[in-house]
């Protein structure tokens, strides 16, 4: 055989024996990740066995398996199925692996896992066992010390950001909402978060405090708080639920703000004030108001709303009225940012996930290791933020351009 054909022979074996190997090996992970997340079912429906009906039939039961989707892991893609769990009982009790969470579906590093992992509960001895099925080689080193250490350095980094100069952004638009969290936090605290876009459309996570049930004194210091560190321009709207202390805090911080109240918690709060046969058509109806291309058609469809329902729910249409104007605000800003500018979603759909997903476990986290768990998930979701649509319109509402119904308003000549 000639040299050449040789080393040839010798690659392509070399290749092969390596293709194998990393296919044992992935087949592996799979397995060891398939069977974590069994036990976990396993556990979940244990601790509900003794739900059960008048005839004694469990009422929390497997309900086959979630569609499969990809985890990248150290030994690449690997296709997992998370079990799917039915409550019968109308309790509402549902089964979210730890190990899996749906906000972990994209994940691409150790960044945003680690915390993860923590908020859910998991003890800092179990790490290396949860990290080995997940990260195959990559999980060494990665002992109950060295995580306790990342997580020190976590709280720093927190820390350091919560007190960072803000004088060089310029804050256009602002969001805000109080999260609440069910498991591993204080009792009666939630989280304050703002989120804000500079003049070049770009989105900030600006805050992410412990507050007193949202109340107007939390939200005032986290105010003044960005006002002292920087942010002396006020934002030229700040979105947000009109259940929220942070109005009465916002008029005595940055006075000359405007509010929007988000359509989205508007809608919810109406609904609940309405029997549950009337929520499809009463939504339909609400939608209509909000999606009006001018403010004097959504004022139309307000009215039709109030004369529909205001007889027999007047608690439904007072709950509309009051924030009328605030709810109508937007159509004075471009039409272009109508999308973002009608609901706090930049901030839901951060945070829904984790507090929708987060469920109450043993022991609870201090405030401090809450909060930089949080803002490590949020910082990781910032990179992935979009800029606003027509983000060059930003400047033109920082200077003074007039919008009305989203188009601008030209001054003609004398």
């Amino acid at each position: 055989m000639k040299t050449h054909d040789k080393n040839i022979f010798q690659l392509s074996s070399v290749s092969e024996v390596n293709d194998t190997l990393a296919e044992i090996l992935h087949k592996g992970a799979r397995e060891m990740l398939a069977q974590a997340v069994e036990s976990e079912v396993l556990e979940f429906l244990a601790e509900h066995q003794g739900i059960r009906d008048a005839k004694g039939r469990r009422q929390v039961v497997r309900n086959g398996y979630l569609p499969a989707r990809s985890i990248q892991t150290g030994l690449g893609d690997i296709s997992v199925q998370v079990p799917r769990v039915r409550d019968n009982s109308g309790q509402m009790i549902s089964f979210t692996s730890a190990l899996l969470p749906p906000y972990l579906k994209r994940t691409h590093s150790i960044e945003e896992l680690l915390p993860w992992l923590y908020l859910k509960g998991i003890s800092t001895g179990s790490f290396p066992e949860a990290l080995k099925a997940l990260l195959g080689a990559n999980a060494k080193g990665l002992s109950p010390n060295t995580i306790s250490r990342l997580k020190s350095g976590w709280e720093a980094e927190y820390k350091a950001w919560s007190q960072r100069d803000l004088s060089q952004v310029n804050i256009v638009y602002a969001w805000a909402d109080g999260i609440y969290l069910k498991a591993r936090l204080a009792d009666k605290q939630c989280v304050l978060v703002v989120i804000g876009v500079d003049e070049t459309g770009k989105k900030h996570l600006l805050a992410i405090e412990d507050g007193y049930r949202e109340s107007t004194q939390s939200w005032r210091d986290l105010l003044l708080s960005l006002k002292q560190r920087g942010l002396q321009i006020a934002p030229k709207i700040a979105v947000g639920d009109g259940a929220l202390g942070f109005w009465a805090a916002l008029s005595e911080v940055f006075p000359d703000t405007q509010h929007q109240r988000c359509w989205v918690h508007k809608t919810a709060n109406v609904l609940n004030k309405l029997p549950k046969a009337l929520h499809e058509k009463a939504k339909h109806d609400i939608h209509q108001i909000w999606m009006a291309d001018t403010r004097k058609n959504a004022e139309k469809a307000l009215n039709h709303f109030t004369q529909k329902y205001e007889a027999k729910y007047p608690k439904a249409t007072n709950c509309l009225l009051k924030d009328k104007n605030e709810l109508l605000t937007f159509y004075s800003f471009p039409a272009e940012h109508w999308h973002h500018l009608r609901t706090s979603n930049p901030i839901e759909s951060t945070f829904a996930t984790i507090r929708l997903r987060t469920r109450t476990t043993r022991g609870c986290l201090s405030q401090k290791t809450g909060l930089a768990m949080l803002f490590k998930l949020a910082m990781s979701a910032e990179k992935r933020w979009s800029r606003l649509r027509g983000s060059k319109l930003v400047a033109e509402v920082v200077n003074g351009v007039q919008f009305k119904d989203g188009e601008r308003v030209y001054e003609h000549a004398a």
